[in-house]
């Protein structure tokens, strides 16, 4: 089931605020809409994702500070975000220490009653919430079900308590508030907030709303240990290439997922359905595609009516990928799409395995055999991007990541540098380890290495990437990397003679490539110069591919035309 979750190491849900789901559940309504006034009833799902924002700790501490929650059109992410508002304002939702059993929690004349050691739970004191609206005058999903519970729900009787229900503001009987704000007002205020929301961060698009978020964001940690700030944020896939909020969290996870982001407090709950584009019109197929994306949520949607939507002529198939399946496309200019990549993912088990022990680097040797024979690809800088060596079992063309070291973000981007010694020693392992036929390196930055592997390594191995060199082989000179860049992508696309190591540091290098077209055909670029989105590996592994494929034609007795024996690039990465 395409459904991931980012969550904190320490996380359990036994330490979560039980109490907090209760309350929910016993307290609030829905919104408008056809069952307002019914009582919130949660699925395993939606309940899950509530313990798990309100998850502490062995010493009680909240373990993360912003949220996020990813589902496709109509899964009522507005409304569970109302929910956490209430919760938020007047509701149990922080750590109040570990129950002997037997004490209480009551609320207007509701009692819940606390196992030995669950996790008990407090109001927040004098809470400050801010629901981020999209344009002036919008108060949107969220405060509607918020004001239609304060208002005329069970929680009405809370007005009798000095709680002011307004249209506009809804202020606290003890000093706090909830208020939806534009970018303007968020601006202003001087952030004392203790929860915020963003809902449908996918639409957070321009310079306004983006740094309303930022302001905001940068603000939560005013209210310090005590109050515990945090930050929902909800979305539907978002628009690849608009650099949205939705756009940058999805990478940020991504990044602390592959261990590049140090202290990260992200949590992560993300459910899509996985089709192709092409695979739309096959309805079974988009059926089972589209309970995967909904899940729980298909208790309130119909699953006809989306087929029928996704149908209708004026639903772009890239809309029924973003909206109702809640599913990455990719961008216009893609060299693959996430949906390939998926298909040729292999060795998930393996990997994840190796990656929860903290051996993500050698869950290779796990699956490609000691003197099995291999092809090698190197590419990559020295600071500020990235550098991989990729390999390519002979016998089926899978692609696997040895070694890869990223620029990572934050503040040790300034001084950080690769480590070529850790590379040169990496080098001389798998050249020990494996039966290495063929080794495809890009020169650049690495001449002095690649002479030296060129030495050492060179005249035992089975093809030459040039005719004078056995190693270099120079990514700038577009005859031979376009025939290279279009043997895989043509691998990739037709799902054969080719599978990649489910290292999602390397999938995801595959995804940033962007196509550009020069006169010699297609070659692959990051989206920008300056873009943090590296490709490295995806040339190491082009690079690899192709070694393979000059060995396998080397076998047959057939040999591709030999490079020049002098290239000059015309300018060094």
């Amino acid at each position: 089931m395409p459904h991931e979750r980012t969550r904190h190491p320490d996380h359990s849900r036994r330490r979560a605020l039980w109490v907090a789901l209760w309350w929910i559940e016993t307290f609030v309504v829905h919104g408008p809409g056809d069952v307002e006034g019914e009582a919130i009833r949660h699925g395993d799902e939606y309940s899950g994702f509530i313990l798990d924002c309100y998850t502490q700790d062995a010493s009680g501490r909240r373990l993360y500070d912003s949220a996020f929650f990813s589902r496709p059109k109509g899964g009522n992410k507005s409304g569970l975000a109302g929910e956490l508002v209430l919760l938020e304002a007047v509701g149990p939702s922080r750590f109040a220490g570990w129950a002997k059993g037997g004490e209480t929690y009551e609320f207007l004349g509701q009692t819940y009653t606390y196992e030995p050691g669950e996790a008990m739970a407090r109001p927040v004191k004098m809470p400050y919430i801010r629901i981020m609206a999209t344009e002036e005058g919008q108060t949107g999903n969220v405060f509607d079900l918020v004001y239609r519970n304060l208002e005329s729900g069970p929680l009405s009787q809370l007005k009798a308590y000095g709680i002011d229900v307004g249209r506009t503001r809804i202020l606290l009987a003890d000093g706090g508030e909830i208020i939806p704000s534009t970018a303007g007002a968020a601006s202003k205020d001087g952030g004392k907030e203790t929860f915020a929301v963003a809902d449908e961060t996918h639409l957070y698009d321009t310079p306004t709303l983006r740094s309303m978020y930022n302001t905001v964001s940068r603000n939560l940690p005013k209210r310090g240990k005590i109050a515990e700030p945090w930050m929902l944020e909800t979305s539907t896939m978002y628009s690849p290439g608009a650099d949205s909020i939705a756009e940058r969290t999805y990478k940020y996870a991504q990044n602390i997922r592959d261990g590049k982001t140090r202290r990260g407090r992200l949590l992560v709950d993300h459910r899509w359905g996985l089709i192709e584009e092409e695979q739309l019109g096959d309805e079974q197929l988009l059926r089972a595609a589209l309970t995967d994306a909904y899940g729980e949520a298909l208790d309130w949607n119909s699953l006809e009516d989306l087929v029928d939507k996704i149908f209708d002529a004026r639903t772009s198939p890239r809309e029924a990928l973003r909206y109702y399946l809640n599913a990455l496309t990719a961008a216009s200019d893609a060299w693959v799409t996430p949906q390939q990549m998926t298909k040729v993912k292999a060795f998930e088990a393996e990997w994840q395995e190796h990656a929860d022990r903290g051996e993500g680097e050698n869950a290779w040797k796990s699956i490609i055999a000691e003197g099995e024979q291999i092809a090698l690809g190197f590419d990559g800088a020295l600071t500020g991007d990235s550098t991989a060596l990729v390999g390519c079992r002979i016998s089926d063309g899978l692609l696997f990541t040895i070694k890869l070291e990223e620029v990572p973000d934050g503040p040790e981007a300034a001084t950080w540098r690769v480590d070529e010694e850790a590379f040169d020693a990496i080098v001389a392992q798998v050249m020990e380890r494996q039966d290495v036929v063929a080794f495809f390196a890009d020169p650049p930055y690495w001449q002095r290495w690649v002479d030296a592997w060129e030495t050492t390594y060179g005249p035992n191995l089975r093809v030459k990437s040039m005719a004078s060199n056995a190693i270099r082989f120079w990514t700038e000179n577009p005859r031979p990397m376009v025939a290279a860049l279009e043997r895989l992508h043509t691998a990739i696309s037709g799902q054969q003679d080719v599978r990649v190591f489910a290292d999602p540091r390397l999938i995801r290098h595959f995804e940033n490539a962007r196509r550009r077209a020069r006169k010699q055909g297609d070659l692959i670029f990051k989206e920008t110069p300056k873009s943090p989105l590296k490709i490295d590996a995806a040339m190491a592994a082009t690079l690899a591919y192709a070694a393979r494929n000059a060995y396998l034609l080397m076998l047959l007795g057939q040999t591709e035309e030999p490079e020049p024996e002098f290239y000059m690039p015309k300018r060094l990465r």
